[in-house]
C-alpha cells in the first residue's frame, strides 16, 4: 500500500517542479526578443573577430540551444561576446577561421577541466565592490556600445529611439503580458514600413545566413606548432569565458533571488564551446546585456534560453527578409533600457557613498574605469580583486597593535600584541618594543589576541627575541592560539635572516 502511495505522489512531485502555463509563455515572448537582440550584436562581434557574420550567429544559436540543457543558471543567456571576439581577433585575422575554431574546441576543454577542477568556487573571494563595478561598467558599456547609431544626427532615429523607450517603460503600467521590449520592435518596424521611413536596418549590419549550419572539424596541421599557436588564445578565451559567465550568473542569482549551480555552469560552457566550435562558430559565454533583457521580460526558466537559439536561427534562415526590415533605432531602446535597469544607481547615490568606507568605494570606481578604458571584463574585475586585496592587506597591517605594562615588582614587561600578523605587519611590529628599556631582566609577549599567519611573523617574533637577547633580556612567547602555536614551533630559528 505504501508502494502505492509513492507511485500516486511522484507524478504531483513532478508536476508541482513544472513552470505555470503562464509562466511558459513569458519565457517564449521573452526568448523572442533576446533573439531579435541578438542577431545584430552577433553580426558586430563576427565583424570585430574578422569572419564572416555567419560565424557569430551560429555561434549563438549552437551556444543558447546547447546551453540551455548543460548550464547551471536558468533564465541566463550565452552567445557570441564582444570580449571573446576581441580576444581571439589577432589570430582569425592572420590565420583564418579554421585556426579560430581550433582555439575554440581547445577554450572548450581548458573550461570543462577548470569546472572539474572547482574554479567556480574561486567566485566567493570577489568582493561585493568589484561585483558592484563589474554591473555598473557592463550598463556603460552597453549605452557606450549604441553611441554609433545616434550619432548620425538622424532626426528619424532619435525620434523613434524616444518612442521605443516611452513603450519600454510606459507599458509595464497598463499590463505585463507581453513583454515591452517585443511590443517597441513590432510597433516600431510596422511604423518604419508602413510610413517608409529610410533608416538604418538590422539587413544594414551584415549579410544573414540562409542556410542551417552543419558540423565539420577545422582544417588545420595537427602539430605541436599549431597546438602552441592556439594554446595562449584558447587558454584566454576560457578564462574570460568562464569569469563573464560567473559573474553573470551571480548577477542574475541575486536579480531573481535564487541560487544556482556555478560549478555546472562552469562545465557546461566549456561542453557547449566545444559543440560551438564543431558547428563553425566562435567562442561564446553569458552576455549581461541580453540576459537581463530576458530577466527583466519575465523569464525564469530555460526555455527562454533554449528558444532565444531556436528563434534566432529561424528568424535568420526562415524569415531573414522580414528581420532584415526592423530599425536598428528600435533595438537601441532595448539596449539603453537594458542599460537603464542594470545600473546599479543606488551604489551612487550621496547618502550610499556618505556611509561606504571610501576603500570600497575607490575598488568600484577602479573596476569601473578599467572596464570601460579597455572593454575587457576580465581585466577589470582582475584589477579590482588586486586593488581590494591590496587594501585589505594595509587595512590587516595596520591592525597589528603591541601595549605593554610593567610589572609591579619591576624587572618584568609585558607586551600585549593584538591582530593579525603576517608578511605586511611585521616591519611596523618589530619597531613597537623598547629593546633598551633599563632594569629589565625579563620579557614576556602575550600573543593571546594575535593570529601567526605566516614564516614572516614567526621570523618577526624571532628577531624580537633575539634584540632583546642582545640586550641580556630573557624573552618568553606566550598565548599562541593552536595553529599559531604549531607554525611557531616548526619555523622558529630555522629563519636566519629574518625573511
Amino acid at each position: 500500500m505504501g508502494s502505492m502511495n509513492l507511485l500516486v505522489k511522484t507524478p504531483r512531485s513532478w508536476r508541482s517542479r513544472m513552470p505555470s502555463p503562464a509562466q511558459i509563455r513569458t519565457d517564449v515572448l521573452a526568448g523572442l526578443v533576446v533573439a531579435l537582440a541578438l542577431i545584430p550584436e552577433a553580426i558586430a562581434f563576427s565583424l570585430i573577430a574578422g569572419v564572416d557574420p555567419r560565424v557569430g550567429l551560429y555561434a549563438s544559436f549552437v551556444m543558447a540551444v546547447s546551453i540551455a540543457f548543460l548550464g547551471g543558471r536558468p533564465a541566463m543567456i550565452s552567445a557570441a561576446t564582444g570580449a571573446m571576439a576581441l580576444v581571439v581577433a589577432p589570430l582569425s585575422i592572420q590565420y583564418g577561421v579554421d585556426h579560430l575554431i581550433a582555439a575554440t574546441l581547445l577554450a572548450g576543454l581548458i573550461q570543462i577541466g577548470l569546472g572539474l577542477l572547482g574554479v567556480a568556487k574561486l567566485m566567493r573571494f570577489v568582493p561585493p565592490s568589484v561585483m558592484t563595478g563589474f554591473i555598473n561598467a557592463l550598463a556603460i558599456l552597453i549605452f557606450l556600445s549604441q553611441m554609433p547609431y545616434l550619432t548620425d544626427f538622424d532626426i528619424p532615429i532619435y525620434v523613434m529611439v524616444a518612442i521605443g523607450l516611452g513603450i519600454i517603460f510606459g507599458l509595464p503600467y497598463l499590463t505585463k503580458a507581453i513583454p515591452a521590449p517585443l511590443v517597441a520592435i513590432v510597433v516600431l518596424t510596422v511604423a518604419a514600413v508602413t510610413m517608409g521611413i529610410s533608416t538604418r536596418t538590422v539587413g544594414d549590419e551584415g549579410e544573414l545566413p540562409d542556410a542551417f549550419p552543419v558540423p565539420f572539424l577545422p582544417d588545420v596541421p595537427m602539430t605541436w606548432d599549431t597546438l602552441t599557436l592556439i594554446a595562449p588564445y584558447a587558454l584566454t578565451l576560457a578564462l574570460v569565458g568562464l569569469m563573464e559567465s560567473l559573474m553573470t550568473a551571480k548577477v542574475v542569482d541575486d536579480q531573481t533571488e535564487t541560487t544556482s549551480n556555478h560549478g555546472r555552469e562552469a562545465r557546461g560552457q566549456g561542453i557547449a564551446n566545444i559543440l560551438v566550435g564543431l558547428f563553425g562558430g566562435m567562442a561564446s559565454c553569458a552576455m549581461i546585456g541580453q540576459t537581463m533583457i530576458n530577466i527583466k521580460s519575465g523569464a525564469r526558466t530555460r526555455v527562454s534560453t533554449f528558444l532565444a537559439g531556436v528563434f534566432l536561427l529561424i528568424l535568420c534562415v526562415g524569415l531573414g527578409d522580414i528581420v532584415g526590415l526592423i530599425p536598428m533605432a528600435a533595438l537601441v531602446a532595448v539596449m539603453i533600457f537594458v542599460a537603464a535597469v542594470t545600473f546599479d544607481w543606488h551604489s551612487i547615490a550621496p547618502s550610499t557613498l556618505k556611509r561606504m568606507p571610501w576603500s570600497e568605494t575607490l575598488v568600484m570606481v577602479v573596476t569601473v574605469v578599467v572596464v570601460v578604458i579597455t572593454h575587457n571584463l576580465a581585466l577589470g574585475v582582475i584589477v579590482g580583486v588586486i586593488v581590494s586585496m591590496a587594501l585589505f592587506a594595509s587595512k590587516c597591517a595596520m591592525q597589528a597593535d603591541v601595549t605593554s605594562v610593567l610589572d609591579p615588582e619591576g624587572g618584568t614587561r609585558v607586551y600585549s600584541v593584538n591582530g593579525e600578523v603576517f608578511f605586511a605587519s611585521t616591519g611596523d611590529l618589530v619597531n613597537r618594543f623598547d629593546y633598551a628599556e633599563e632594569g629589565l631582566s625579563k620579557v614576556v609577549v602575550d600573543m593571546s589576541g594575535a593570529h601567526v599567519w605566516d614564516s614572516s611573523a614567526v621570523a618577526a617574533l624571532d628577531r624580537v627575541s633575539e634584540h632583546f637577547r642582545g640586550h641580556g633580556v630573557e624573552v618568553e612567547v606566550t598565548g599562541l592560539n593552536e595553529p599559531s602555536s604549531k607554525l611557531h614551533k616548526e619555523l622558529t630559528g630555522t629563519l636566519s635572516g629574518g625573511h
